[in-house]
């Protein structure tokens, strides 16, 4: 597991510099330029993912110790959260609708359902290693992201219109749907139906 513990660390360290640490962030800017930070920061960020990714496959195909074991019922709970996970994804990408506006950060909301869906239904010590550590990251960019709202570094969606409620649930369950019936098989080689 030692890929997947390099690359959440790694992402982790990327995607927390900003709130963590923002002097060093700036610091890095003043240095490099806007440009040549973003670059950096990009090229981190898709190490980091590609790390966990390949890391994760490792573990699994090397067998992972069984932490705890999900009962049947707990994989009916994942897929009904990853249905509400994908609408929030949706809407944090549209304009603000009622989702948007009352979940203030929609994506957040988003990766902290799939992260304890995850868990529900997973008990292998890769897996629970990746889920923990990316709902962990999850809640304290939340944290972060309260502060920066309440020192005026950031603000919060406006509503604009309900269509965009709409459109959320449509495209989320596309999306779910996709996700369920081809892509997570395709891509993560685990059916989510058995």
């Amino acid at each position: 597991m030692t890929l997947l513990v390099a690359g959440l660390v790694l992402f982790i360290a990327t995607h927390l510099l900003r709130p963590i640490a923002p002097g060093l962030r700036n610091s890095a800017i003043a240095a490099l330029g806007k440009p040549g930070w973003m670059a950096l920061h990009g090229i981190a960020s898709l190490v980091s993912l590609a790390l966990i990714a390949y890391g994760f496959v490792q573990a699994r195909e090397n067998g992972g110790e069984m932490l705890y074991f999900p009962p049947k019922f707990l994989s009916h709970i994942a897929l009904t959260l990853m249905l509400i996970a994908s609408i929030c994804l949706v809407a944090g990408f549209l304009p603000a609708g009622h989702i948007r506006t009352k979940l203030k950060f929609p994506i957040l909301v988003a990766i902290k359902i799939w992260a304890l869906a995850h868990l529900l239904a997973n008990g292998e010590s890769y897996s629970v290693l990746l889920f923990v550590t990316i709902l962990a990251w999850a809640v304290i960019l939340r944290i972060t992201l309260k502060k920066r709202i309440a020192n005026g570094e950031t603000k919060l969606p406006v509503f604009v219109s309900a269509k965009y409620d709409a459109i959320s649930v449509v495209i989320g369950l596309a999306l779910y749907l996709v996700i369920l019936f081809k892509l997570h098989e395709w891509l993560i080689g685990v059916a989510p139906l058995p």
